[in-house]
């Protein structure tokens, strides 16, 4: 049986949704329901689904293959990610999405900008592709540049340290 679903309970979910894809930079409250790596995650809220890649940030890979282990830190990325949000509510603010339809954003618990902290533990460098018109890169910046000064995270790898955009790069040439 086919479930009707009347315009007065369609409004929230499609409000929600055309804030999310248009330019302008809105929040919303979600539950997180699963983690894929160190800065994309799924969550729900407004009767709809979203997944949401962080902007901002961009964190070690993990392997999508069983036997291979991925980036160093790409797993500690994720850990650090899941404990922060996993199963909790968070705010997302949206600036539209990107070419796979997730939607790019900051993610904030408690008012804690997660997308920095993540950063600020050595777990992600400072992305500065992508980023909207009203994404201010200054506090990201700031925090990578004290973050690999401290060597945190994946700093700590010194010159044997590979950025994931490279690391994706070398992914697909095998």
């Amino acid at each position: 049986m086919i479930k009707k679903i009347t315009l007065p309970a369609m409004i929230p979910a499609l409000v929600v949704y055309l804030m999310l894809l248009h330019g302008i930079a809105h929040a919303g409250q979600f539950k997180v329901m699963r983690v894929y790596d160190g800065d994309t995650l799924r969550a729900k809220g407004y009767n709809i689904e979203i997944k949401v890649n962080l902007i901002g940030i961009d964190a070690p890979e993990i392997s999508i293959r069983k036997n291979e282990s991925g980036q160093p830190y790409g797993q500690q990325a994720k850990r650090f990610l899941a404990n922060m949000v996993l199963d909790k509510k968070v705010t997302i603010k949206g600036f539209g999405t990107d070419r796979y339809n997730r939607v790019l954003g900051v993610v904030y618990i408690d008012g804690q900008n997660v997308n920095l902290e993540i950063i600020k533990a050595g777990l992600a460098e400072f992305d500065r592709s992508h980023t909207p018109k009203l994404f201010d890169p200054m506090p990201y910046q700031l925090a990578a540049t004290a973050a690999k000064k401290n060597e945190e995270g994946m700093w700590s790898l010194g010159d044997r340290y590979m950025s994931p955009r490279e690391w994706r790069r070398m992914q697909q040439k095998q």
